[in-house]
């Protein structure tokens, strides 16, 4: 016979919580964006090679993507609000030695760093709204928050990043990180109190923490590399490789240890697996999109840096509409695939749209309803993505359960970036060199190249969110949340069903 569940009254300082979570989820977002526009400034500065200026981005990605796991592990066994108070106050102490850097080997630790306290601080987020909000209605809302947060920041970041470079200093890209790190560290330290009984106290699984990192590092490395050296090159396949065996390792150790660092049953429920997956292909196409946008608005258009960051604008508005009004109000009333699946195919509409740019599109009449209709697709999909993430998951895996989301984001992002640019590059090279013979405006043709480039790739990505969408339908089969019994977990994580009254919407 199941023990009764105690159900204890929600949190009555929830919602002053969300406020700092979501504030120190935006400037973790804010970060992956904000120091690319800065990056030529601070390479002309401290004298960083052409050739070592990915650093600058590489280090934070695989500081953050490889230590995601154990970031959210940590969160489970210290305490959320523990890991996410060390998080900010860690995160703003290495933002202030980038902003404060004087060489390239202290800007790139720095990076490092930073990618690192966010490891602990993202996952950690996420989880503390998963154990805070309980109710559905409420869960929706704040996911609804988080999910805007999630997809519109990269964007917001554009923006920030192109007005502190141009008004201020490149510094100031790392400097504006303090304050928010602070204010949410305070809020998080005196408002948010951590439901009892969720942390898992069982033993670290250290060779489940080194398996993990090391395949992650040599996944978001490889891609990296790939971008920069080409997928035949023999450093980039042997990365390959060792990531695939090293992740192999990984997976049949987490099988048969006693206390595993990723326990499987995280994996292996649908739903879960479902969101993973096709929240992961949906980055892709977007981290490649911002990236041949930002080209596309500055080289071909030639626009200032806060002129880009602005015309990112429709596509935050978008993000924030579809996520907080369309997926928070429809989240409690239909099943979450009927809000992922479309969201998917409606942000796949206006990535079609764009494979028709040219050089000289209308940013009105292409560019603009386009970054709109993938703006609401993504938020509306985003949202119950953010919120199954931990579906049914036990108290003491919301951690880990949660650094998955930030897992297949972060390795997501990096394969976007690496897969639409080498896809976009070759195009590009393939179109001059079919084209050159009877080209009279060098420059033109140049321009002209960029954009074809750019149009092949997109392409790419539409087939990437179709598939995103397929797999959003097929594999994520739960009901609206509220309907039916409520699975929870007791301390000692025995899962115990709760009959819970559902209220007609």
């Amino acid at each position: 016979m199941p023990k009764t569940a105690d159900i204890s009254l929600p949190d009555p300082s929830r919602w002053k919580a969300l406020v700092f979570i979501a504030l120190a989820q935006l400037m973790v977002v804010l970060d992956a964006t904000i120091v690319n526009i800065a990056l030529p400034h601070a390479q002309h500065d401290l004298g960083i090679s052409e050739a070592n200026k990915q650093w600058v981005i590489t280090a934070y990605a695989l500081a953050f993507g490889g230590l995601l796991l154990f970031g959210g592990r940590i969160a489970d066994l210290w305490g959320r609000k523990r890991a996410f108070v060390v998080g900010l106050l860690g995160f703003a102490g290495a933002s202030a030695l980038g902003g404060a850097a004087t060489g390239e080997a202290m800007l790139l630790g720095s990076r490092a760093l930073q990618g690192a306290f966010g490891a602990l601080l993202a996952p950690a987020a996420l989880s503390l709204l998963a154990v805070m909000f309980t109710d559905a209605k409420e869960r929706a809302k704040a996911f609804g928050i988080y999910g805007a947060i999630a997809g519109g920041g990269g964007a917001v970041g554009l923006i920030l990043g192109g007005v502190l470079t141009e008004y201020l200093n490149w510094r100031w890209t790392f400097f504006v990180n303090i304050p928010f790190a602070i204010v949410a560290a305070a809020g998080a330290y005196f408002v948010i109190r951590e439901p009892a009984g969720g942390r898992n106290r069982s033993t670290l699984d250290i060779p489940g923490v080194v398996l993990s990192t090391l395949g992650l590092v040599s996944l978001v490395y490889g891609f990296t590399r790939a971008e920069s050296d080409g997928w035949s090159d023999t450093t980039t396949v042997g990365l390959f490789v060792a990531s695939a065996l090293l992740l192999a390792a990984f997976v049949l150790t987490e099988a048969k240890v006693k206390s595993p660092l990723l326990p499987l049953r995280v994996l292996t429920e649908r739903n879960r697996g479902g969101v993973y997956l096709s929240l992961g292909l949906a980055i892709i196409a977007m981290f490649g999109l911002f990236l041949f946008l930002t080209y596309y608005l500055q080289i071909v258009r030639g626009y200032s840096p806060v002129k880009t960051g602005f015309a990112f604008l429709p596509m935050i508005a978008g993000m924030i509409t579809g996520s907080t009004q369309i997926g928070a109000r429809l989240m409690t009333r239909v099943a979450p695939r009927l809000l992922m699946g479309p969201g998917f195919l409606v942000a796949g509409v206006g990535m079609l749209m764009l494979t028709q740019l040219d050089v000289g599109s209308s940013y009105a009449g292409l560019i603009l309803p386009a970054q709109l209709l993938l703006g609401l697709g993504m938020g509306t999909a985003f949202m119950p993505a953010m919120s199954l993430a931990t579906h049914g998951v036990r108290p003491e895996d919301a951690g880990v359960a949660s650094a998955m989301v930030n897992t297949s984001q972060q390795v997501g992002g990096a394969i976007g970036t690496a897969l639409l640019n080498t896809i976009a590059a070759s195009a590009t090279t393939a179109y001059i060199t079919s084209h050159a013979a009877g080209a009279t405006n060098q420059k033109l043709l140049q321009a002209q190249a960029m954009v074809h480039g750019y149009s092949n790739a997109i392409w790419w990505a539409v087939g990437i969110l179709a598939t995103a969408a397929a797999i959003a339908f097929t594999l994520i089969n739960t009901g609206r949340p509220g309907a039916g019994s409520v699975t929870a977990a007791s301390g000692d994580g025995v899962e115990d069903e709760i009959k819970v009254p559902v209220v007609a919407h």
